[in-house]
């Protein structure tokens, strides 16, 4: 079970982007690397494709950062927060905010 999941809510912790918030679009645990829509942003040169499906120019696109680069924002405060594990009367795994204790969706 990993601490960030597609769909959080994360800031990021350092690098070019720092300060700014976006949604988990991927993850690559064995990369241990998320995509965050918006973020780290690559400008790519595209070459046409001969049969002229893709057109060719400047594309912008979305590059991994390190998961460790980045904090879940707690639902409760809108800050960035640290994600913990608690067990659930029924013996089940549940994230949870180390800032407020509300368990994360």
């Amino acid at each position: 079970m990993a601490k960030i999941r597609k769909g959080d809510r994360v800031t990021v912790l350092s690098g070019k982007d720092r300060g700014k918030e976006g949604t988990v679009s991927a993850v690559m645990p064995k990369q241990g690397t998320a995509l965050v829509d918006g973020l780290n942003v690559a400008r790519k040169h595209q070459k046409p494709n001969r049969q002229g499906v893709m057109q060719g120019g400047i594309i912008d696109k979305d590059m991994p950062i390190p998961v460790s680069r980045l904090a879940v924002i707690s639902p409760d405060d809108n800050k960035p927060t640290r994600v913990g594990f608690r067990m659930s009367p029924d013996g089940k795994k549940i994230r949870i905010c180390k800032r407020t204790g509300a368990d994360l969706p």
